[in-house]
């Protein structure tokens, strides 16, 4: 079962959240997955969220692909959620970890900055979001939370016209929790934690 672990309310009163569980278990309009540029969902978050939703995530990914052609590091695209309790899947390109210096930064927070766009682009007023890029792409848990945050939390203050009334992150393994838990208190201040 997912537990909500901490929230912080804008002044507009939109929310983000961290909650600890499973993404596929979300009732929210739509989930992101964790993709690599040409949506062949076979390992860490994404083949947990074909597992649950179905093959028609991996089909709809692959049809993508055949029309748009690969989606580029820091961009996403979506297909439908199958059997999952949400909408949609958003399938946000991160970038794999390479130390640093290759502008790794920038395209964790452009792939973030894409999953919200579209999921506002489509009317949703809820989104979970994994820690893009922090597991077998290696990016640090702790810059992946700083990025990720910032990023939700700038984008519901520059885009006041935006459907999105709440961000959660879902995140599944302990030390990746407790590493978004200590950004989330350096940016946020002293939230509500349960």
């Amino acid at each position: 079962m997912n537990v909500v672990k901490a929230e912080h309310a804008l002044t507009s009163g939109r929310v983000i959240r961290l909650v600890q569980g499973d993404i596929t278990e979300e009732r929210v309009d739509a989930i992101v997955n964790a993709a690599n540029s040409h949506l062949q969902h076979g390992g860490g978050v994404a083949a947990a969220i074909v597992r649950k939703g179905g093959a028609v995530i991996q089909q709809e990914s692959e049809a993508w692909v055949r029309q748009h052609g690969p989606v580029p590091t820091g961009r996403a695209a979506i297909t439908s959620a199958g059997a999952l309790p949400c909408r949609a899947v958003i399938h946000a390109v991160g970038p794999i970890w390479r130390g640093g210096h290759a502008g790794e930064e920038e395209q964790l927070r452009s792939a973030a900055l894409s999953s919200f766009a579209l999921a506002s682009d489509r009317g949703f007023v809820s989104l979970a979001l994994p820690a893009i890029s922090a597991g077998i792409f290696g990016f640090p848990a702790d810059r992946c939370a700083a990025i990720l945050l910032t990023a939700a939390r700038d984008f519901l203050r520059e885009h006041p016209e935006s459907s999105l009334r709440e961000i959660r992150f879902v995140l599944f393994d302990p030390p990746t929790l407790e590493a978004f838990l200590q950004a989330f208190h350096r940016i946020f201040g002293p939230a509500a934690e349960f």
